[in-house]
């Protein structure tokens, strides 16, 4: 299994398609096998589901996101969890420990208003 958090200063970004950048996770029974960090290459509509899925990754966690990229993933059969806080290596323990994270409310908002998740 192959993990990518949206992150920034090691901890998990609020906004998927804006974070600076991805840590990765190699992760083979219950164990890091691997981690590497890699920059965002930028935030195109469509563009982060086909580079994160060309990559490998199989689950995508993040503060929030929106519904047309969690769409995008799902297409590809990639796993999303939204709503999620706190340090990337916390939440890895824990993502490893309890056999996966629910999603919680995305931290991040794209009504009928426009763009809500802090001005980016």
């Amino acid at each position: 299994m192959k993990i990518a958090f949206a992150s920034e200063n090691g901890s998990v970004a609020g906004h998927f398609g804006h974070c600076p950048e991805f840590t990765i996770f190699d992760v083979a029974e219950k164990r890091i096998k691997e981690r590497k960090v890699i920059p965002n290459p930028g935030h195109q509509p469509g563009f982060l589901p086909r580079f994160l899925g060309d990559l490998g990754v199989n689950h995508i966690i993040a503060g929030g996101m929106g519904q047309a990229a969690v769409n995008l993933f799902k297409e590809r059969d990639i796993e999303v969890t939204i709503g999620v806080q706190g340090r990337v290596d916390d939440v890895i323990e824990k993502f490893l420990r309890d056999g996966g994270l629910k999603s919680g409310p995305s931290m991040c908002s794209h009504g009928s208003e426009g763009h809500s998740c802090g001005g980016h």
